[in-house]
């Protein structure tokens, strides 16, 4: 249920894929991205990542949305779909061009899976545009290291050609790449902290280096515990026993909020939905939150 609130100095994001229904997972990013907006007084924007449209699942995107509303989220100013914002990262993609930092790459998936460490190693480097054969497009990872300090798993540092190597910011198949559409929406939006899934934690130096490159500011970075089964395993979207299903609403964000290290008291159970977000939103605490957790069963 979108409302309107002034202008705050703090803007988050939460920004799903639409690939499939809502599992503990994204409730988990839901969860965190929101009550750190709410706790800095300021706005939680929704963003569906939809860059690559062949991923895309027939209406996930109003199964998200039902669900974010059957659990009490409230976000700000309207939504946005990568999908409808091709311009903007076509403008970015130029302005990569004109600092002589993009090529074309004609190397095919097999080529690439020989590469024994999966970093790129250069092969189309000295390759320029314009190319009339089938290509992807990749920006120069110069020796350059980038670090930050992660809220929550602490200082990160990558070494962009070593670790990296040039990385794809448009595919053979002319989609742009999540991590050029990423970093175009952020700063677009204004979004001054990201809050996600500690999966992404890996590619943030990659997005880091295209802001830099871009001249964008960087936001703060808040990467949270993954869920992870008791084998070890991700809780992915594919796995439909970990589907969220909004009867159950009031059981879930407790169990979530325990999942973020969070201490719902006791007679929290069986409170209703209004009186457990007032809570979570009174009490959160960045700092509570563990850098791993397994699925609380």
């Amino acid at each position: 249920m979108p409302h309107s609130t002034k202008q705050q100095a703090y803007i988050g994001r939460f920004a799903p894929s639409p690939t499939g229904p809502v599992h503990f997972g994204t409730l988990v990013a839901a969860v965190g991205s929101y009550l750190q907006a709410k706790q800095n007084n300021g706005q939680w924007l929704l963003r569906m990542e939809d860059v690559d449209i062949t991923r895309k699942v027939a209406g996930a995107d109003t199964d998200i949305l039902n669900t974010m509303e059957g659990f009490g989220f409230e976000w700000d100013g309207e939504i946005v779909y990568q999908s409808q914002r091709t311009d903007c990262y076509e403008e970015a993609l130029e302005a990569l061009i004109s600092l002589s930092l993009v090529f074309p790459c004609l190397c095919s998936r097999k080529q690439l899976a020989n590469v024994s460490d999966g970093i790129y190693p250069g092969t189309c480097r000295n390759r320029s545009l314009p190319e009339t054969s089938e290509h992807a497009l990749r920006v120069i990872a110069e020796d350059h290291v980038i670090k930050f300090d992660d809220a929550i798993m602490g200082r990160q540092s990558q070494d962009i050609k070593r670790q990296c190597g040039d990385f794809v910011i448009r595919r053979r198949d002319d989609l742009f790449a999540y991590q050029l559409a990423v970093v175009v929406d952020d700063a677009l939006q204004g979004v001054t902290e990201i809050v996600r899934g500690a999966d992404l934690l890996d590619c943030t130096p990659r997005q880091i280096y295209l802001q830099q490159l871009l001249d964008y500011p960087t936001p703060g970075y808040c990467h949270l515990p993954l869920a992870i089964d008791a084998s070890g395993n991700k809780i992915s979207k594919s796995e439909g026993g970990s589907t969220v299903d909004v009867k159950g609403r009031e059981k879930l964000l407790l169990r979530t909020l325990h999942f973020l290290g969070q201490q719902p008291p006791e007679d929290l159970y069986g409170s209703n939905l209004n009186d457990i977000w007032s809570w979570a939103i009174t009490h959160w605490e960045i700092t509570q939150v563990p850098q791993s957790k397994k699925l609380p069963s």
